[in-house]
This record gives structure tokens, sequence and C-alpha cells, in this order.
């Protein structure tokens, strides 16, 4: 199974000097019946982009968390086995519009009760250096990523990333 995990650059960084995305447990994305209700889709690769594209969402919560960290979304792409990932519970406590917003950051999320080896890692995707401003911008809410693209870069190339 293909799933997305949302990270920072730091945390990235971090990654690549243990070796592994961790501790456990980690909050990914994938392609889950529920993500399929959602985007009322059968296509594939428009599924696993919708599970990047929530991932993505995810990077720029956790961006939000950490104002230091340099604004470029980042998202590791892992191959998983079906049964090293759960449904995640969701954040969603209360009710009303503000849970309704909040459940809806978590469809098509899966829990890694694990750390997962970087050498599971099939991809990374990071914003383009010139995007730093758009994010920045998404972060603070006074601006939209949703028409910004993060690039694809091979696991190699993450010393250069970091």
């Amino acid at each position: 199974m293909r799933v997305y995990v949302p990270l920072t650059l730091p945390a990235l960084a971090g990654a690549h000097k243990a070796g592994e995305l961790g501790p456990g447990p980690l909050t990914g994305y994938a392609v889950t019946p529920e993500l399929r209700e959602w985007y009322a889709s059968d296509d594939i690769e428009e599924l696993e982009y919708a599970a990047l594209g929530r991932a993505a969402a995810a990077s720029l919560r956790l961006l939000a968390g950490d104002p230091d960290a340099p604004r470029r979304r980042v998202v590791v792409a892992v191959e998983l086995p079906d049964g090293a990932v759960v449904p995640h519970a969701g954040g969603a406590s209360g009710a009303g519009a503000d849970a309704d917003a909040e459940s809806a950051d978590f469809v098509g999320a899966v829990r890694i009760e694990r750390a997962v080896a970087l050498r599971l890692a099939a991809a990374l995707h990071v914003d383009a250096d010139e995007a730093r401003a758009e994010v920045a911008a998404a972060v603070g809410g006074a601006g939209d990523v949703e028409g910004v693209e993060l690039l694809w870069f091979g696991v190699q190339e993450l010393p250069n990333l970091i």
C-alpha cells in the first residue's frame, strides 16, 4: 500500500539522520474506502493524487505548528504492507462546523503504529523553493496553495533537499 506521510523539512532532516520516519505512531494518507467514497472515483491515479493532496494539506498544518520550519510542504511516499496501517480515528471531538472541518482533515488518513525505515520510501514530494511565499501565506491563513504542485524527487536526492 502506498502511504503518503506529511512532514516538514526539519522532520525530513531528522528522518534522514535517524534512517527512519518516526517514532510511531505516524499519520499518513492512503487510498482508503473512505477516500474512495469522498472522492467518488475509481481511477487509482486520481485517488493516489487525492491522497497525496490530503498529505500536503496535513504538511501545511504541521508548518503552522512550527514557526521556524522553512515554508515548504513535504510528503514522503512509502510502500507498506496493508497490515502495517489502520484507519485513523480522526481528530474531531466536538460538534458543529469546526468538528466537521476537522473530521474532513482525516479523510483517507491512516495510522502507522511503528517507525518506518527510510529505505521503504518510494519518492519525496516537496514544494519548490519559489513557492515559499505562497506556502507562508497559506500557513498564515492569508493565501491558498491549492494550485501549487509539489515537485517529485527520488529518494537519493534527499541529502540535497535538506
